[in-house]
């Protein structure tokens, strides 16, 4: 069974930061693009970053740049995402994809599959 796992959640105070693992198991993502996104409360789910099959090529949004940071490691099987100088506003559930490409994309409907979220809340 093909299934992706987030973790690294929580509770950080702002300007703190976490490191998220996109974890994938039956399955290798080698020949996968990968997307992170998130789902703040009564908003749309969100494009965060991405990164290509080989890790060449990544894309942030514009609300995370000069703050997160996009990379995988193929061997252990697993997509990373570096949120520093975290904002109330990066408050959400955040979810990994994967899409069966080279290239990866900030749109959710490309993708194949997803992970089951993890939660960041960014408070004082």
């Amino acid at each position: 069974q093909l299934q992706l796992v987030e973790s690294g959640g929580g509770l950080v105070q702002p300007g703190g930061s976490l490191r998220l693992s996109c974890a994938a198991s039956g399955f290798t993502l080698d020949y996968y693009a990968i997307g992170w996104f998130r789902r703040a409360p009564g908003k749309e789910r969100e494009g965060v970053s991405c990164i290509s099959r080989n890790g060449g090529v990544t894309n942030i949004a514009d609300s995370a740049k000069g703050r997160f940071t996009i990379s995988r490691d193929n061997a252990k099987n697993t997509v990373y995402l570096q949120m520093n100088n975290l904002k109330p506003e990066d408050t959400a559930v955040y979810y990994c994809a994967a899409r069966y490409r080279n290239l990866a994309t900030l749109e959710p409907g490309d993708y194949d599959y997803w992970g089951q979220g993890t939660q960041v809340t960014v408070s004082s």
